[in-house]
């Protein structure tokens, strides 16, 4: 068992290693991708899309305050953007309720297929 758990840590932190070093490539590829103006651009044998989205983020404080009903709370119990999605699919709150809660952050994907 001893090996088991010797071997978890150790790719434990080799894993730590890869997502440090996809980071740092990620943000230099998609910074080549700003600088050359291109959505989509192919790079040797790799096409390289990256896509824009926006993500909505809540603020705990200004969400519970701007709950109608302080049991809906309850069904969230902390901020959880799938579950308030839901509910406002379901028409149990508005968008225009929880609006003064949520900032919209712009994120970007990248997307690396081989040719």
């Amino acid at each position: 068992m001893e090996q088991k758990v010797q071997t978890y840590f150790q790719l434990k932190q080799q894993q730590k290693d890869i997502e440090q070093q996809l980071s740092v490539l990620r943000d230099e590829i998609v910074a080549y991708c700003a600088e050359q103006g291109a959505y989509e651009t192919q790079v040797g044998g790799y096409m390289v899309k990256t896509v824009l989205q926006h993500r909505k983020e809540y603020d705990d404080q200004k969400l519970y305050a701007a709950l109608p009903d302080p049991e809906i709370w309850r069904l969230l119990s902390k901020v959880d953007s799938h579950k308030l999605k839901s509910l406002i699919k379901l028409n149990v709150l508005s968008e225009e309720q929880v609006s003064p809660a949520c900032t919209v952050k712009q994120v970007t994907l990248l997307q690396v297929d081989k040719l």
